[in-house]
């Protein structure tokens, strides 16, 4: 899976539009971003990567591509 397309992913799990999320975005200023936003995260890296990100990795983040880059090593370029 391509960075690209985990942002698709997340795109439409989180119910946003198309090329909404392109990995600059910070994450306190999308409206889509909660706490079940952050669990429907780790469940698509765990389904999608086999990737388990634990919480505490989650609120080190600031920005999307924060949480690619937790993602990096099962993420084609």
């Amino acid at each position: 899976m391509t960075r690209a397309e985990f942002l698709q992913a997340l795109e439409e799990s989180f119910e946003v539009d198309q090329g909404t999320l392109e990995g600059n975005e910070t994450l306190e200023d999308l409206e889509c971003w909660d706490s079940m936003s952050a669990l429907i995260y780790m469940a698509l890296a765990d389904e999608k990567l086999g990737i388990t990100v634990s919480g505490e990795q989650i609120i080190n983040c600031k920005t999307v591509n924060d949480l690619l880059d937790l993602l990096d090593d099962k993420l084609a370029a």
